[in-house]
């Protein structure tokens, strides 16, 4: 078998197989149990009809989910990283995540009786301009650094952050603003998920088209010279990037950190080629998703820590690590 550096197709088997044994402990692992012996009522013991209510309302919306989000967020983080020209940018570091709170806070505000889906589109339209504000702030930066660009993107999210808990007090919705900004799939359930599967859509577009992305994110110059019109694959990449994130923020909050720690790593094992990164980054997206939501019901059984405490705490301890490394390099 080839090594993963080289991209081997075994490799990827391999991925998806650890996805799958992660899907299936995700589905069984809580506080109530929905093992065959429950469902069937193998042994003599009678069926629990509880647990296969529980399976198939919450248990596999659930997993589904954590995979759908995992794969989504962690594509348009990449998607960032080519357009930014940077390692360090992903929807949680460029101000995106936190624009799209603001737009949820908006609709509950102005609109609270908005449909799902209505939520969606205000909160990717929030998201879609702050990703386009900060975009604006980098070409204002006179010879950036690839260390100055994050925080950049940090400060922006911060001021975007305050913003939204001003308005919040305000209005005596700080727990509601809460719920948003911690990603947690303990209420994830059957027919509010669904809306995942768009990210999933817009995960295969960003698939087919990542070869473009990659000369757009070469600059305006470079993609006109082989014919590309840079102006649309930015907006495409920045309307994909704001509908993933919208997305999972109305379905289950923010995962900060994803977009950013799983593009690199694979960067790490298989270089700098984009569309055949993109499976890679998707799967390794799901799994780590999937270990962090698992992680989380056991460290306090029966108990669970929000996903995106674990992944914020493992997120932000590999981003420093991003950030040492790369100084070290440069100096």
């Amino acid at each position: 078998m080839s090594s993963p550096k080289s991209g081997g197709a075994g490799w990827l088997v391999l991925l998806a197989l650890l996805v799958l044994v992660l899907a299936v402990a995700s589905v069984l692992v809580g506080a109530s149990d929905v093992s065959m012996l429950a469902l069937l009522g193998i042994g003599g013991a009678p069926a629990d009809p509880m647990a296969s209510q529980l399976l198939f309302a919450s248990r596999v919306p659930r997993t589904v989910a954590l995979i759908l989000s995992g794969m989504a967020m962690a594509v348009a983080g990449m998607i960032m990283q080519m357009l930014a020209r940077n390692r360090f940018v992903e929807p949680s570091t460029a101000g995106t995540v936190e624009s799209a709170s603001l737009g949820v806070l908006a609709v509950a505000l102005f609109a609270p009786e908005l449909p799902l889906f209505g939520k969606m589109v205000v909160s990717a339209g929030f998201a879609l301009a702050g990703s386009l504000l900060f975009l604006a702030i980098l070409r204002r930066i006179p010879q950036r650094s690839s260390l100055i660009v994050p925080l950049v993107g940090l400060v922006l999210g911060g001021v975007i952050s305050a913003v939204t808990t001003f308005f919040a007090h305000r209005h005596d919705m700080l727990q509601s603003l809460h719920a948003w900004s911690t990603g947690d799939f303990s209420a994830v359930l059957r027919g509010r998920y669904e809306l995942l599967w768009i990210g999933f859509g817009l995960t295969l577009l960003a698939w087919h088209t990542a070869h473009r992305f990659t000369v757009a994110g070469m600059g305006r110059d470079f993609s006109a010279n082989l014919g590309l019109r840079h102006g649309r694959m930015v907006a495409l990449g920045l309307l994909i990037v704001a509908t993933v994130t919208a997305v999972v923020v109305v379905t289950s909050g923010m995962v900060p950190f994803l977009g950013l720690i799983v593009p690199n790593l694979v960067s790490l094992m298989l270089g700098d080629n984009v569309r055949r990164a993109v499976p890679w980054v998707g799967l390794l997206g799901a799994a780590f998703v999937l270990a962090c939501d698992i992680a989380g019901r056991l460290l306090l059984h029966p108990y669970e820590v929000p996903i995106g405490t674990v992944v914020g705490i493992v997120g932000s301890a590999l981003f420093l690590f991003l950030l040492l490394r790369t100084r070290a390099r440069v100096g």
